[in-house]
């Protein structure tokens, strides 16, 4: 796979290790791009749209629903698959998120297994969708 065809990934959290476990998990197969706060991943969509977002909830200033908030503010960034990563298992933020549009919720601490196959089912899902958005074009 050449540089330019792999698919960018956009990961937030404010926890540096968590940064890096994505990074190694997922750097071989896909182009990760870092973040370690809301604010500066508003900044890097700015410049550039990932092919999806990994967004820890418990950040500050901004936390990760705040940061879900303004990008799903954006009509260029709306369509952004998004996945939540969190060690808190409090179902009214799950709702929450979910009420944004995200696509999966991970919990912390994960396998290098689940981030994986969860990043691939999002970008395979995501393949479905245009094929048969093109096939519906075609007809």
């Amino acid at each position: 796979m050449s540089g330019s065809t792999k698919k960018c990934i956009l990961a937030v959290d404010d926890t540096a290790v968590i940064l890096t476990r994505i990074m190694e998990v997922l750097g071989n197969d896909y182009e990760v791009v870092t973040a370690n706060s809301g604010a500066r991943a508003m900044k890097f969509l700015k410049e550039r749209k990932p092919d999806l977002i990994l967004l820890d909830i418990k950040m500050s200033p901004m936390n990760g629903i705040e940061t879900l908030q303004a990008i799903r503010g954006r009509r260029d960034l709306e369509d952004i698959p998004v996945i939540m990563l969190t060690g808190v298992e409090d179902k009214e933020t799950v709702m929450e998120s979910a009420k944004l549009g995200i696509c999966d919720y991970i919990l912390k601490p994960f396998s290098s297994g689940e981030l994986d196959k969860r990043v691939f089912r999002v970008f395979e899902k995501e393949r479905q969708k245009r094929l048969e958005a093109e096939k519906q074009a075609a007809e």
